[in-house]
């Protein structure tokens, strides 16, 4: 939307991607951890905040690839 609005053009996201990787732009980890950085924050967050922001796990066993039910033995 950022793009097509300020450019006029509307692009897929692989579109993005190569557009952004001709460029030069690529995926990258930063090299080291910012200096600012609380750990004592960090990990409240990770206690406090994650799980309950985090999807709940999916059931495992055998699944069903059909949205409609199955069919009833």
């Amino acid at each position: 939307m950022l793009i097509a609005g300020r450019l006029g053009v509307s692009l897929s996201v692989r579109g993005v991607w190569e557009l952004l990787r001709r460029h030069g732009w690529s995926c990258r980890q930063p090299a080291r951890r910012a200096v600012e950085r609380d750990e004592a924050a960090v990990a409240g967050w990770v206690k406090e905040t994650w799980p309950q922001a985090k999807p709940p796990r999916r059931r495992s066993g055998h699944g069903w690839s059909s949205r409609t039910r199955p069919p009833s033995r």
